[in-house]
């Protein structure tokens, strides 16, 4: 395939995602884009007409997500297709998900200027609910699309209102049976997502690209504690069963298993600790936590996750108090397709770009389309590696250079 001359306007992407970062719960900085709210249902009208007008082919599937269909020479072979999401957690910034979704339209515009004529089609998708914010569980579109998550388990989803996913997503208009979202690993050829890194290390270093070679995945739990209440200056403290301590304890052996039984990949994070009732002159009845396991060897992070379980169920044991434990999540790891990598590498180096192999400790939606399809990603740098905060930041220049790469590797994959 002969060489492109691609003209990439960061400046067009720059300005769509303040477009779309001006759909928010939350006073900008800041962006709060949760699935289904009014303000996310704008954000999905804005990219359906970015897509639209890119001369995409526009259908919604019956999960919400969204997909702009490029038609290839060869419409009848597998597509090749990219991606991410634009669905915010509260008070976050507006590059996480949204430089895969806005870049990608971009890179096929960038393609089509340059008279670039694909053999395989290429879609771009806009994938519902990545964050975990309404239904407690990430990547919900990918997961069904995979076959990961069932599809009765996904309509039985509820949030904090005890709304169901089956009821909200049709009533936003995701019509049709969720069985029929799942993807036939015969559709796709190969997928590749575009992200900021979430991380320091390409800043650190200089570089503009990040060439992803494997994705962790994470395990989560919920554990509750349920000790005995009662007035914190009438209880003597050898008569306590204070819930919030065995927490305490398990806490510190998160930290500690994370450390001592795992390698530098693995992490581990109580992320919630939430105690009952929330008075400061009453002992706590009950205390309960989410534990979360990460890291790119399975074996490696199931190890540290049966020790921290074990260890929850003793410190429950030594204080004389009941302990429930429910798994949210056990994901597996995924090792990024070695022909997509190659392809994103030569992509790079066309465009005179230095690129880093590195993995992803964050989870993407490409966590569970390696589940379907020949996957990798493409990481551009981000201000201090900060995501998840308002002042999440890449640069117009990091975001030029990732979306060209992207566009020369969908180049490249679709005439494979």
């Amino acid at each position: 395939m002969s060489a492109l001359s691609l003209s990439v306007s960061a400046e067009r992407v720059c300005r769509q995602l303040d477009e779309l970062a001006a759909f928010s719960d939350a006073p900008a900085p800041a962006v709060t884009r949760v699935l289904f709210t009014p303000t996310d249902m704008q954000g999905r009208a804005f990219i359906k007409r970015l897509m639209e007008d890119a001369g995409l082919s526009f259908r919604v599937d019956a999960a919400g997500n969204l997909f702009g269909r490029w038609i290839g020479s060869e419409p009848n072979q597998p597509a090749v297709a990219t991606g991410s999401h634009c669905d915010a957690i509260p008070h976050s910034g507006r590059y996480d998900g949204t430089v895969g979704v806005i870049g990608a339209i971009e890179a096929v515009v960038s393609l089509k200027a340059a008279g670039f004529q694909p053999r395989r089609s290429i879609d771009v998708i806009m994938f519902n609910a990545e964050e975990p914010t309404r239904y407690g569980i990430g990547c919900l579109g990918s997961r069904i699309m995979s076959g990961r998550l069932s599809p009765e388990a996904a309509g039985e989803l509820r949030d904090q209102d005890g709304e169901t996913f089956e009821t909200t997503r049709k009533s936003s208009g995701c019509l049709g049976k969720l069985p029929s979202v799942r993807i036939s690993p015969s559709k796709y050829s190969a997928f590749v997502e575009l992200h900021i890194e979430q991380g320091p290390l390409l800043e650190k270093q200089n570089l503009p690209i990040g060439v992803v070679t494997a994705v962790a995945a994470p395990a989560a739990f919920r554990v509750t504690f349920h000790g005995e209440g009662g007035h914190a200056g009438a209880v003597l403290m050898h008569e306590r069963k204070d819930a919030l301590l065995p927490a305490a304890e398990l806490t510190v052996a998160v930290e500690r298993a994370a450390m001592e039984l795992g390698g530098k990949d693995t992490v581990a994070t109580v992320g919630i600790l939430d105690v009952h009732p929330h008075a400061i002159n009453s002992i706590p009845s009950r205390a309960e936590m989410t534990v979360d396991v990460r890291d790119i060897d399975l074996q490696r992070r199931d190890l540290v996750l049966e020790v921290i379980k074990r260890y929850a169920a003793e410190v429950a044991q030594n204080r004389g108090m009941k302990m429930n434990l429910e798994m949210i999540n056990a994901d597996p790891p995924a090792k990024c397709d070695v022909q997509v990598i190659a392809a994103i590498q030569a992509a790079a180096e066309e465009a005179k770009l230095p690129a880093l192999p590195m993995i992803s400790r964050a989870y993407h939606d490409s966590l569970f389309m390696a589940l379907i399809a020949p996957t990798s990603m493409i990481f551009i740098p981000c201000r201090g590696g900060v995501s998840h905060r308002p002042d999440e930041y890449a640069s117009p220049a990091a975001i030029r250079g990732g979306v060209e790469v992207l566009a020369r590797t969908l180049a490249r994959l679709s005439h494979s």
